[in-house]
C-alpha cells in the first residue's frame, strides 16, 4: 500500500505530527466513544472497542483519555455521531475515500464537497470509487520485532492473509471480519502492534508527478483537518524520484 506508507513518511518530513497530535486524539477518543455507546463498554467484550483502544494506546493517547471517552458513551448527553463515508476523486483522477463521524451530516457533507472542489476535485456517489478498494485488517509491526521469515510464519498462524516487510516495518494484511482475532493471536506471538486498524487497500494506484503529489497532499491535509473526517484514504503512488523532490520542497 505504497501510498499510504510514504504519506505517512511525507507528513513526518513535513513536521506535522506534533502539530496535529490533539486532533488526532480527538478523532481517536471520538471512535472509543461511538464503539463504546454502540456495544459493551468493556473492551474485552466489544471487538471494536478493543480495536479502537488498542489503536489509541499505539498513538500514546493517555490511560485518562480513553478512559474519560469510554464513560462519555456512558452519559446521557453524549453525542449521537453518524457514521458516514464519502466518494470523490481529487487531483489527476485519483480515487479519494472520507470517512466521517458526525452530529450535523448537513454541515459535514458541505464541508467536504467545498473542500474537493477547491482542490480541483469532485465529490461522487457512494460507490462511485470504493469499488477500486478492499476492505481489509491492517497491523503493523516495526522492522525489529524480527526477520520477515518469522513475521511471516507468525502472520499465517494468525490467520493472516499478506505480509509486505521493508527495512523499517512488516504491515500484515487480514480480511476485514477477522482483523480482532489477528490482532489478538498477533500481540501473542510478537507483542503490541504499532497500528491495528481497519483500512480500504487500494488494488491499484495512480504515479503522482510533483505536482500531482503536492495537490493532493493539500487535498488530503485540508481533509484530515475537518473536525468530522475521521480516516482519508487515496489510491496513489509516488514514485523515489517525486520523493526526493518532496523532500527537498518542505
Amino acid at each position: 500500500m505504497a501510498g499510504h506508507s510514504k504519506w505517512a513518511n511525507i507528513q513526518h518530513r513535513k513536521g506535522r505530527q506534533d502539530a496535529a497530535r490533539s486532533k488526532l486524539f480527538s478523532k481517536l477518543s471520538k471512535e472509543i466513544t461511538v464503539a463504546a455507546k454502540m456495544g459493551d463498554p468493556d473492551p474485552e467484550k466489544n471487538p471494536r472497542l478493543r480495536l479502537a483502544v488498542k489503536e489509541a494506546k499505539s498513538n500514546s493517547v493517555p490511560k485518562d483519555v480513553i478512559e474519560r471517552a469510554i464513560k462519555k458513551s456512558l452519559g446521557g448527553d453524549a453525542e449521537n455521531y453518524e457514521e458516514i463515508r464519502y466518494e470523490g476523486y481529487g487531483p489527476e483522477g485519483v480515487a479519494v475515500i472520507v470517512e466521517a463521524m458526525t452530529d450535523n451530516r448537513n454541515r459535514t457533507a458541505s464541508n467536504v464537497r467545498s473542500i474537493f472542489g477547491k482542490a480541483g476535485g469532485n465529490l461522487a456517489e457512494t460507490g462511485a470509487v470504493s469499488f477500486m478498494f478492499d476492505r481489509v485488517g491492517y497491523v503493523v509491526y516495526p522492522a525489529a520485532v524480527g526477520d520477515a521469515e518469522a513475521v511471516l510464519e507468525a502472520a499465517i498462524e494468525a490467520g493472516a492473509e499478506d505480509v509486505e516487510s521493508t527495512d523499517e516495518s512488516h504491515e500484515i494484511y487480514c480480511a476485514g471480519s477477522d482483523l480482532n482475532d489477528v490482532a489478538t493471536a498477533l500481540e501473542a506471538a510478537l507483542g503490541e502492534s504499532e497500528t491495528t486498524k481497519l483500512i480500504w487497500k487500494p488494488q491499484n494506484t495512480t504515479a503522482l508527478n510533483l505536482d500531482g503529489a503536492q495537490k493532493l497532499m493539500r487535498l488530503i491535509e485540508t481533509l484530515e483537518d475537518d473536525d468530522d473526517v475521521q480516516t482519508v484514504t487515496a489510491n496513489f503512488d509516488i514514485p523515489e524520484e517525486v520523493m526526493e523532490q518532496l523532500a527537498e520542497a518542505s
